[in-house]
């Protein structure tokens, strides 16, 4: 089998995300590369092989593609393929679901972390303690410390789940604060995809939760919040 074959089928088994440096431990291990050549070499036949394939698969004639998605590499549908698996993914038990009070912490959260609960609270307008627990035990959210203040509060941040659930690289590819709510109420409020299918959605044209979200974005020129 090439080079690229094993990649192909390595990215396709993974449970998540397979990094560069995973790819290349393998090719060490002679699993990829027969152990024919040192690990510099290794990682450069690997990138080389990795471009390959993921122009391989930019083409028309594939529905999937590969991307760098939380610092790995994974197989996903392509956004113009969004309909046709929303359609058939409408027919299976979505595995979350989320309150609009959650989405709406949730959006605090990435655009604002590190943040404690009385922030997230202070722009929100209601207290958010019980909604962080939920986001806690959907993986979407995790503890980052305390915060060097009076009553040292926790500060929480996103995680790789986070990432994973809405196809980026790293929270610097997160969308305009507008784009995230209507992203965020279209994968979240409807019926669900699985996280395998990571496409871009489109975007929908109701925003009126607007007012709530804006918040967050006014609150980066406070110097309080």
């Amino acid at each position: 089998m090439s080079l690229k074959g094993k990649l192909e089928a390595i990215i396709y088994a993974a449970e998540t995300p397979i990094t560069l440096d995973h790819l290349v431990q393998l090719g060490k291990e002679s699993v990829i590369n027969d152990g024919a050549a040192d690990e510099a070499e290794v990682r450069s036949r690997i990138r080389a092989a990795l471009e390959e394939l993921i122009s391989d698969y930019a083409t028309a004639d594939h529905g999937i593609e590969i991307r760098q998605v939380a610092g790995g590499y994974r197989m996903s549908t392509k956004p113009e393929q969004h309909d046709v698996i929303r359609a058939f993914a409408k027919s299976l038990k979505p595995p979350i679901r989320l309150s609009m009070p959650a989405l709406e912490t949730l959006a605090v959260i990435a655009y604002k972390q590190p943040v404690t609960v009385p922030e997230i609270s202070d722009i929100r307008g209601v207290d958010c303690g019980g909604v962080i627990a939920t986001l806690l035990d959907r993986k979407l959210v995790t503890t980052a410390g305390r915060k060097a203040v009076i009553g040292r509060p926790i500060l929480y941040k996103t995680t790789k789940e986070f990432l994973l659930r809405f196809g980026l690289s790293d929270v610097g590819e997160l969308p305009s604060m507008e784009e995230f709510e209507k992203l965020v109420a279209e994968s979240f409020q409807s019926d669900l995809l699985p996280l395998q299918e990571t496409t871009e959605p489109k975007i929908p044209d109701d925003s009126a939760d607007a007012p709530t979200l804006a918040a967050v974005q006014s609150s980066e020129n406070d110097p309080a919040a």
